[in-house]
């Protein structure tokens, strides 16, 4: 009877506190972006981009070009109705260039986005922007959704809701609050250490395994943004080197935005992901541990987490400097193509900043197990609960 009303009780209490939680972040999205800039369009000018459908290829005069492994040259004459906007219904015939760098194939009865171009009052010209991919995004966003519900089940959906919650905590409030001015590494910080403890808190609640993960997450994360600031500074690397330089300084010119802070939060953000994972496998693998031999002393827990860590540690520090190799394999391929030097490859700014991002984290990764390892050995061997 007992367990029954403190269930209960408890149910009642995690109720209330996501109804406030929703209610507070909800009120801060709406203070953030409030006034957040929009692209704004009159009756006589602008720039739009809607869906339209290809009613017809009128005419094709496209030839395979053998040079660039059987990419179409020349055009394509379509008729297409806009689907969308201010001028849905009308029929446009459009011209559909070819080339090596912009290809988009499409036949009778295709959806496409197509850019329009109003230049008068009703006075518009309509050309072929690309391939209409959000119904391919929404569906594989489904996949994944359905992916962690049917294998992962009720914790599966929650880690898709803590991952919607992160998306819409970078995109709606770092996004807007770094373009007013405010620091982005404080910033950063702080929302890292709001969503993983959402994330934690989602997957098991408030409990001791959460609690030590959450620690050890933001006790890895933070030392790589460390390490990387450190490692940027030495090697005078900036946000000012990076390849968005320029658009960023352009907007530098007409907002607060500082720039300087924006290198170590990619590099925080990089590393969240894979120190969270370390963390909550090592916290939850201990817990296991204390379960199964309660007697086990602080000293015995961690290094029980030491043992866990180290064959976890390789492969997410393998997983995380993949994925910068991944992201930039095309910039890799033209680097070798070239036979630049060793001493020229490092010392130029986008190696350096790879390196950086990549080693930065990967310790992050390794520095977390013995974090994690202590918080939870603590936290398990409290008499107090």
């Amino acid at each position: 009877m007992l367990n029954k009303s403190f269930d209960k009780k408890r149910i009642i209490i995690n109720t209330l506190v996501v109804i406030v939680f929703s209610l507070v972040m909800i009120g801060v999205l709406f203070l953030v972006n409030r006034d957040r800039p929009r692209y704004t369009t009159t009756s006589d000018t602008g720039v739009e981009y809607e869906n339209a459908k290809v009613l017809a290829v009128t005419e094709d005069n496209s030839v395979i070009d053998e040079k660039t492994e059987g990419v179409l040259k020349g055009s394509m004459e379509l008729k297409v109705k806009i689907l969308t906007g201010r001028y849905k219904g009308d029929v446009c015939f459009v011209t559909n260039y070819f080339s090596s760098l912009y290809n988009v194939v499409v036949k009778e009865g295709d959806t496409v986005c197509v850019r329009i171009d109003t230049t008068g009052e009703n006075v518009y010209s309509c050309s072929v922007y690309n391939y209409n991919r959000v119904p391919l995004l929404i569906g594989l966003v489904l996949v994944f959704f359905l992916s962690l519900a049917i294998i992962g089940g009720v914790q599966g959906i929650k880690a898709f809701v803590g991952l919607l919650y992160t998306i819409i905590c970078m995109f709606g409030i770092l996004l807007p609050l770094t373009i007013k001015g405010v620091p982005a590494i404080p910033l950063t910080c702080a929302i890292i250490l709001v969503t993983s403890a959402v994330c934690f808190y989602l997957i098991g609640g408030i409990s001791k395994k959460t609690v030590a993960a959450a620690l050890g997450c933001m006790s890895g994360v933070l030392i790589a943004a460390l390490l990387g600031q450190i490692a940027a500074n030495i090697g005078g690397i900036t946000t000012f080197q990076m390849d968005e330089a320029e658009a960023l300084l352009l907007l530098k010119s007409t907002s607060n935005l500082k720039m300087r802070g924006l290198f170590t939060s990619g590099i925080l953000i990089a590393a969240m992901g894979a120190v969270m994972d370390i963390t909550m496998s090592i916290s939850s693998a201990l817990e296991e541990v204390h379960i199964a031999d309660p007697s086990k002393d602080v000293k015995g827990l961690i290094k029980s987490g030491l043992n866990i860590g180290r064959d976890a540690m390789g492969t997410m520090a393998n997983t995380l400097v993949l994925a910068y190799v991944g992201s930039a394999l095309n910039m890799c391929v033209l680097i070798y193509s070239y036979g630049v030097g060793w001493r020229q490859l490092l010392c130029t700014d986008f190696v350096a900043i790879e390196i950086i991002r990549a080693v930065a984290g990967s310790v992050g990764i390794i520095c977390a197990v013995p974090c994690v390892s202590a918080f939870a050995a603590l936290l398990y061997t409290s008499k107090k609960s």
